[in-house]
C-alpha cells in the first residue's frame, strides 16, 4: 500500500507543478514541490530501509502527506485546474486513512478492507497517471497554440513593421516624386518661356532679314518722290515764269499743268508705295492677331520674294540670284493671316537662298559639281501661285504656292527631321531650328493647310504650300 501511497504522492506533486506552468506563482510554489517530493522520497527510502519496523508511522506519514496535499492544493486558488484529479487521490487518502483507524481496533477487519483500499489506491494511481499524461498533452497542445499564437503575434508585428516601413518609403516616394514634379513643372514653365523666347527671336531675326529689303524698297518710291518733287518744282516755276509774260502762250500752260499733275500722281503712287512697305514691316514685327482677312496672296508673294532678296544682298553683295515669278491672275484675295503666312513665305525664301549661295559656294570652292546643263552654276529661286479645284463636291478648291532653289537640296537621311523644332543645319549662331517647325503649325493648325517638300540631294528643294481657297 506504501508504494501506491508514494506513486499517488509523486504523481499527485508533478501534476501539481505542471499545472501552475504558465503561472506567475510557478517560481514561488517551485521550492516548496520541491521540498514537498523530496519529503515523499525521503519517507519511502525510510518505508524501505526499515521493513516492517515502522510500517504503522508511515502509513500514517503517507495518510497525512498526502491529505496535506490534497487540502492545501483544493484550498488554494491556483490550484483550481488540479481539482478533479483531487476528488479521486482524496476518495483513496479518506479511504485510507479510515482503514488504517479500523485497524486499531480490529486487525480482521482491516485485512478485509485492505483490498479494497488497494484497489481503490490502484485506481486513484491510474486515475493521477492519466490525468497527469492527460494534463501534459493539454499542455503540450496549449503550448503549440502558445507557440502558434506567438508565431502569428510576430508575423503581424513583422507585417505590421513591414507595412509601417512600405508606408515610410510610399510617403518618402510620393514627397520624391512630388518634389520631381514640381521641378519638372518649373523646368517645363522654363522651357516654354524658352521657347516663347526664341519664337519671338526667329521672328525678329526675319524682321533684321527684312530690315535691308525694306531699305531697299523704300529708297525706290522715296527717290522717285524726291526727283518727282524737283521736277514738280520746276514746272511750277516755268508755269510762274510764262504768266508773267506779257503774251501768254496757253497751250504751253496747259501742257505744264498737265505735266504737274503727272508728277503729283506719280509722288502720291511713291508716297502710297512706301507707305505700304512700312506697314508690311510694321504688321511683319508685331504679334499676330490670328484674324484672317482678305489679302492679296499674289502682291504678298512677289513683295516678299523682293524683300527676302535684297535683305540678302544687303549682306552679301556678291550675291545674285535669277528670280522668276510666275502668279496666277485668276487668284484674287483670299482669306488668311497675311502676318502669319508672310512669316512662312520669308523663312521659305531665306532657306531657298541660303541654300543656293552654299552651292554656290561650294562649287566656288571646287568641292562639287555644276548642276546638270549648265557649264556654271546660276542660283535661280522660283515661285508660282495657282488655284487647284476641288476634287469632290465635299471638298474646297485649295490655292498652291510653289517655292523652288536650284540649291543644295535636302538628304534623304534628315527629310523627315525638318519640321522638328530646333533642328537645322545651319552652323552655330546662324539659325534656331523653328524657322520650318513654326512655319508647319502656321499652315497645317492655323489655316488648316499642308506644307511638303520635293527635292533631290544636290539639285533643287521645291517646297509646296496648300491652302484653302477662301475667297474675300
Amino acid at each position: 500500500m506504501n508504494i501506491i501511497s508514494f506513486l499517488i504522492a509523486f504523481f499527485l506533486l508533478r501534476f501539481l507543478r505542471q499545472s501552475l506552468q504558465d503561472s506567475p506563482l510557478l517560481p514561488y510554489w517551485e521550492n516548496r514541490l520541491f521540498i514537498a517530493r523530496n519529503l515523499v522520497i525521503a519517507i519511502l527510502v525510510v518505508d524501505v530501509l526499515t521493513f516492517t519496523n515502522f510500517d504503522t508511522v508511515t502509513n500514517w506519514l503517507w495518510h497525512l502527506l498526502i491529505l496535506a496535499i490534497v487540502g492545501v492544493a483544493y484550498l488554494l486558488e491556483e490550484f483550481r485546474s488540479a481539482r478533479l484529479m483531487l476528488y479521486a487521490v482524496a476518495l483513496y487518502a479518506v479511504l485510507a486513512l479510515m482503514a488504517s483507524i479500523v485497524g486499531l481496533w480490529d486487525e480482521a477487519l482491516y485485512e478485509t478492507l485492505e483490498n479494497y483500499i488497494e484497489s481503490a489506491g490502484v485506481f486513484a494511481v491510474i486515475w493521477v497517471i492519466v490525468m497527469w499524461r492527460t494534463t501534459q498533452k493539454q499542455q503540450k497542445a496549449l503550448e503549440e497554440e502558445r507557440q502558434k499564437r506567438l508565431q502569428e503575434e510576430e508575423h503581424s508585428r513583422i507585417i505590421a513593421a513591414k507595412k509601417d516601413e512600405l508606408e515610410a518609403m510610399v510617403q518618402e516616394r510620393t514627397a520624391e516624386i512630388t518634389r520631381q514634379k514640381e521641378e519638372l513643372e518649373h523646368a517645363l514653365a522654363d522651357l516654354q518661356a524658352t521657347q516663347v523666347k526664341l519664337i519671338q527671336q526667329e521672328k525678329m531675326a526675319s524682321l533684321g532679314e527684312l530690315t535691308a529689303g525694306i531699305a531697299h524698297e523704300i529708297q525706290n518710291p522715296l527717290n522717285f518722290v524726291n526727283n518727282l518733287a524737283e521736277v514738280s518744282a520746276e514746272l511750277v516755276a516755268e508755269l510762274k515764269e510764262e504768266r508773267n509774260r506779257e503774251t501768254r502762250d496757253k497751250e504751253l500752260e496747259e501742257e505744264i499743268l498737265t505735266d504737274l499733275k503727272d508728277s503729283l500722281e506719280k509722288i502720291t503712287h511713291h508716297g502710297k508705295r512706301a507707305d505700304s512697305i512700312v506697314k508690311g514691316m510694321l504688321q511683319h514685327s508685331r504679334s499676330s492677331s490670328g484674324e484672317k482677312q482678305p489679302t492679296d496672296l499674289n502682291a504678298l508673294v512677289d513683295e516678299y520674294l523682293r524683300l527676302a532678296y535684297h535683305g540678302l544682298r544687303a549682306k552679301d553683295k556678291s550675291f545674285n540670284a535669277d528670280l522668276r515669278v510666275n502668279l496666277d491672275p485668276n487668284l484674287g484675295k483670299i482669306k488668311l493671316d497675311p502676318q502669319e503666312i508672310g512669316r512662312v513665305l520669308l523663312n521659305l525664301y531665306n532657306n531657298a537662298f541660303y541654300a543656293t549661295q552654299e552651292k554656290a559656294r561650294v562649287l566656288a570652292n571646287g568641292r562639287g559639281t555644276p548642276a546638270r546643263g549648265t557649264p556654271a552654276y546660276q542660283p535661280q529661286v522660283s515661285v508660282s501661285t495657282q488655284i487647284r479645284p476641288a476634287a469632290s463636291e465635299e471638298d474646297v478648291d485649295t490655292v498652291e504656292i510653289r517655292v523652288k532653289d536650284n540649291g543644295m537640296g535636302i538628304p534623304q537621311e534628315i527629310i523627315n527631321k525638318i519640321y522638328q523644332p530646333f533642328f537645322t543645319t545651319k552652323p552655330t549662331g546662324q539659325g534656331t531650328g523653328l524657322g520650318l517647325s513654326l512655319s508647319y503649325d502656321i499652315v497645317t493648325k492655323g489655316h488648316g493647310g499642308d506644307l511638303s517638300v520635293e527635292t533631290e540631294p544636290g539639285q533643287y528643294s521645291e517646297f509646296i504650300i496648300h491652302l484653302p481657297c477662301r475667297s474675300a
